[in-house]
């Protein structure tokens, strides 16, 4: 089946298109990307997976046509953030 990978970093995006066995699982299909070596700072332990934007685990099994997510956290100084009025 075909899925693709996507992960992006402060200064660069990655989206990989790959075939793999059907019933592959989120962490099978990131190990089988590649994209593990592009960005050795990914921690898996501690970064969240989604699929189209929707947070699972690494055990999940993906969908043909499907896209595995690896997010990054989001940091804000809050020195440099305007506060917001509620």
């Amino acid at each position: 089946m075909n899925v693709g990978v996507a992960y992006a970093d402060k200064f660069k995006q990655v989206w990989l298109k790959i075939d793999v066995p059907d019933g592959s699982t989120v962490r099978e299909i990131i190990d089988r990307s590649g994209i593990l070596e592009q960005f050795p700072d990914i921690d898996l332990g501690r970064q969240k997976v989604g699929v189209f934007g929707k947070v699972t685990k690494l055990q999940a099994k993906v969908k043909d046509g499907e896209r595995v997510e690896i997010y990054r956290a989001i940091t804000a100084d809050p020195e440099t953030v305007e506060r917001r009025d509620t």
